[in-house]
């Protein structure tokens, strides 16, 4: 148990890195120190909060195969971690999107939505994040029983909705894009072949 609180709180510190190293970013713009968010530092921070969250989103999918596939069972109990900073981080995008590039003016926010695919997409996923993140608790999971499994099956159409985002939004290079793009398409067949993802683990272990 106390190591599984040590892996709990390293993971948690861990998380909280990329929105650490963001503020010092700001801090360093505002004292007129050295950064790295550019000519447009809102639309950098808009940007960087955007990557973290596919990022959270992916390593949050990839605990089950790779504790399938490993026996690695203590990464099953920070997947819920993973899924709620996936929507503090989608939250932080969305904010910083709202108070840095529209400055609060939501009849612009009424429009883009409409007019501009990408941001389209993006308010989609995060709509559909918001029943994944209230339901991430125990008591959420007792009271839907086998329902809990089916809504957050929602993640994958959040996955999918993300790398179209991203790809909307590249414009010279789309091997990010490509890259978020092929781990999902990994991680849907993952679902799909997961008795045979156990059976390999399996084979694995039995002596040569």
């Amino acid at each position: 148990m106390p190591k599984l609180s040590v892996f709990k709180s390293l993971t948690f510190s861990l998380c909280l890195l990329p929105l650490g190293y963001a503020i010092y970013q700001v801090y360093q713009l505002q004292t007129g120190g050295t950064h790295v968010l550019g000519a447009d530092p809102a639309k950098a921070l808009v940007l960087f909060q955007g990557e973290w969250t596919i990022r959270f989103l992916l390593l949050s999918l990839l605990v089950t195969p790779i504790r399938r596939l490993t026996g690695w069972n203590q990464l099953q109990k920070v997947r819920r971690m993973l899924g709620l900073f996936t929507f503090a981080y989608a939250s932080t995008h969305l904010l910083a999107y709202l108070f840095l590039l529209l400055e609060l003016d939501f009849g612009n926010l009424g429009a883009d939505i409409l007019k501009r695919p990408y941001i389209t997409v993006g308010f989609v996923a995060y709509l559909l994040m918001v029943p994944l993140a209230l339901t991430s608790n125990s008591f959420a999971i007792r009271r839907l029983k086998s329902r809990w499994a089916l809504l957050h099956r929602l993640v994958y159409g959040v996955a999918v909705l993300g790398v179209v985002h991203v790809t909307w939004l590249a414009r010279s290079s789309y091997s990010e894009a490509i890259a978020y793009g092929v781990i999902v398409a990994i991680l849907l067949l993952s679902r799909v072949f997961k008795d045979q993802l156990v059976l390999f683990r399996q084979a694995l272990k039995r002596p040569v």
